[in-house]
């Protein structure tokens, strides 16, 4: 009975992951064909994955808009890290009853819907293009600003302070720390892994973002690599193969930090849970 059990859990395992991985593969596998092979269909690999690439460099700078969205996702990543762990820190360590009313009020923010912030957000940036042009409308800098410090970023790192040990931090002040060496040089080496699963979470957000960059950068030399595939995609007869080249090379970005960083990930979301 155990080991009837047990093989069809794994049965079970093994249909999940292909259904999972399915689009990936069909991903790959679709980027070596045709467009006509595509739309038909076919699950086999084909021969067309450098005809693909040379249409899809001669058509769009798809090397610009990489650096664009590297960019943007490095910038909000590290600015995230560090002002959110910073909120993070300072809600759990230096605890009282109007820090808490502040923090509850963070957390109903993740309840506004994004979509309900977009007007509010572009009329503001619009007012600061007219005073500073370097972080208005159609800059990098109005993509990162609204992204580098969110509720749910602070909630995480506070959930993970509380896992802490606190007695470091008095054994820094008796040897004559300041509270921001403290945090540098005490906080941030211990909670590694924890910044680790941060990064992971907000480079990957940051660089799939795409409703929000539509609507802020209005010319191409700014676009970021999911507009350049929207755009690929909007054409009067797209063409699948060169679309699914695109997808493949803006997927290698984030499987590669996740893969590389997949091991302290995993050990920052269970502290967080703790």
């Amino acid at each position: 009975m155990a080991k009837t059990k047990t093989v069809f859990t794994y049965i079970f395992l093994s249909a999940a992951a292909f259904i999972s991985i399915f689009p990936f593969l069909w991903m790959l596998v679709s980027s070596t064909n045709s467009s006509v092979d595509v739309t038909q269909g076919r699950l086999l690999p084909g021969s067309f994955l450098g005809e693909n690439l040379n249409k899809l460099i001669n058509q769009v700078d798809i090397l610009t808009a990489l650096g664009n969205s590297a960019k943007i996702s490095i910038t909000t990543t590290v600015l995230a890290l560090l002002i959110s762990s910073l909120a993070g820190y300072g809600f759990e360590v230096y605890k009282s009853k109007a820090k808490d009313v502040v923090f509850n009020i963070l957390l109903l923010s993740m309840m506004i819907p994004f979509a309900a912030l977009m007007i509010p957000l572009y009329r503001m940036f619009g007012s600061i293009t007219n005073f500073v042009p370097a972080i208005g409308i159609d800059t990098m800098a109005a993509v990162v600003i609204p992204t580098f410090a969110t509720a749910f970023l602070i909630f995480f790192f506070r959930q993970s302070s509380k896992m802490f040990p606190k007695d470091l931090l008095e054994a820094g002040r008796m040897d004559g720390l300041s509270e921001l060496g403290l945090f540098f040089r005490v906080y941030m080496p211990t909670m590694k892994t924890t910044y680790a699963a941060a990064a992971i979470i907000t480079f990957m957000s940051s660089w799939n973002n795409y409703l929000w960059p539509l609507i802020v950068l209005q010319t191409p030399e700014n676009q970021t690599i999911p507009l350049l595939i929207s755009n690929l995609g909007s054409s009067y007869s797209p063409d699948y193969g060169v679309i699914m080249i695109a997808v493949v090379i803006s997927t290698l970005p984030t499987a590669l930090v996740f893969f590389v960083m997949q091991k302290h990930f995993v050990a920052g979301m269970v502290g967080s849970v703790k």
